[in-house]
């Protein structure tokens, strides 16, 4: 395994100081490793990480590349650069499989996917708002029947909705 490999899989396995049962990986906002080999034979490379937030202002950033410095220096880094990137900007589509997985087992309603790519000819005339999208089913039951209770929950990307069948709360995660 290279060293960029290494570290990037480091980093990568930082959990989100928010959402920790999902590492930074799964949730899709490391975006990039690249480590220099060390300038002194007696010390470690130097290690550059690119992070994009779910959102700008986001208040766990700080906390991530601080969770990343640590977890890095311990393996070995003689320096840790985090950088705060925007573009491309994250989306919930940057959820891999296993972090949805994830989610929905600590009770969280993932995301659902926008899927497929951008649309170069429309074939279809132009909405002026998007069509809703059907609620999210609960990650208890399965049911459907679900209600908003509050637009904000337990972090900023949280939505608190009910499942009407098993009458449970639960977290969504907002779709971006």
């Amino acid at each position: 395994m290279t060293a960029a490999k290494a570290f990037r899989a480091v980093a990568g396995a930082v959990p989100d100081p928010e959402l920790p049962v999902i590492t930074l990986d799964e949730l899709g906002v490391l975006r990039d490793v690249r480590v220099e080999p060390p300038t002194w034979p007696d010390e470690g490379p130097r290690v550059t990480v690119e992070l994009t937030p779910t959102y700008t202002g986001c208040p766990a950033v700080e906390a991530m590349a601080d969770d990343i410095r640590r977890a890095l220096t311990a393996h070995g880094a003689a320096a840790v650069t985090v950088l705060t990137v925007y573009a491309p900007p994250w989306s919930t589509d940057d959820i891999s499989p296993r972090g949805r997985a994830k989610l929905a087992a600590a009770g969280i309603a993932p995301p659902r996917p926008r899927g497929g790519g951008p649309v170069l000819v429309p074939l279809t005339p132009m909405r002026l708002a998007p069509a809703p999208l059907p609620p999210p089913r609960c990650p208890q039951c399965g049911s459907a029947d679900t209600e908003l209770l509050s637009r904000f929950s337990s972090t900023a990307c949280t939505a608190l909705r009910r499942c009407a069948t098993c009458r449970e709360p639960f977290d969504h995660m907002k779709e971006h």
